[in-house]
Formats: C-alpha cells, structure tokens, sequence
C-alpha cells in the first residue's frame, strides 16, 4: 500500500452530484497493491489515525487528529501503484485488481473508522475532482 497523507484547511471530493467534504484534518490518497492484505490495511489506518502532524501552540508538529478535532477524506488510487521506471507509458503491472482493491478499500475505510470517527470517502473505480486547500504545506507518503 502506498499513500499520500495531505494536513488540509479543507477538502472536497466531487463524482457528478455527489460529494463528500472535510473541513481540518487529512486528505489520504490511497493505492492498493498486489499483495497488500487486511494486516496491512490495518497497520496503515493505526498509523495514519494516530499521526501527530498538527502544530501544538509552540508551533511543533505535535498534536493529533483527535487533538484538534479533525476529519480523515479518504479517497482510492490506484495510480499510485503505478512505475514510471521504464518507458513514458505508466506501467500499472503492480496495482491490487479493482475487485480485490474494492473489498480491501472497504477494510481499510472501516479500520480508519474504529480509530477515529471522522472518516468520509471517495467514490471507488470512478471519475473524481478533488478540491483541496493543503496546509503548510504538509505533505507525506506512507509505504509498506
């Protein structure tokens, strides 16, 4: 699993009329890869729930979603299991098929949601607009 784990002011995912809005908290784009399993979903929602990446009033990076009452916009994607090592052509060779990827999404979306609460997602294997106003910036990528 690969993820990238935004600190937004607020983000809003869009798939025709429907949408799904946070306001202070993280944006995570996932990306499910073969071999990924619900352990490793799980290590990735634990890791993510408890980040500290707020500033406390000292100005650190101390404080944690719960800390500062915030939400999680989790949102599926699967281009992030692609390799760009060969070629101009992304190569997808390493991304979980979308079946699996769906189920597995699903885990990973509920075990977000028995550590923190404030989980909403994206709109899995379809078209989205995702609107963003990242924070810092601050921005981090999560690898197992």
């Amino acid at each position: 699993m690969k993820a990238v784990i935004q600190r937004v002011k607020q983000a809003t995912v869009r798939c025709g009329a429907q949408e799904a809005t946070i306001g202070r908290g993280l944006l995570v784009l996932a990306g499910l890869e073969t071999g990924d399993t619900e352990a490793t979903c799980a290590w990735a929602a634990a890791k993510i729930a408890g980040l500290r990446i707020f500033e406390d009033p000292a100005g650190k990076l101390n404080l944690g979603l719960q800390e500062v009452g915030g939400e999680i916009l989790a949102v599926s994607q699967f281009t992030l299991a692609g390799s760009l090592a060969k070629g101009r052509r992304p190569s997808f060779d390493l991304a979980m098929a979308p079946d699996a990827a769906r189920l597995l999404f699903q885990t990973f979306l509920e075990q977000l949601q028995a550590h923190h609460p404030g989980v909403k997602s994206g709109f899995f294997q379809e078209h989205m607009e995702l609107e963003l106003v990242n924070d810092g910036p601050v921005t981090f990528i999560l690898e197992r």
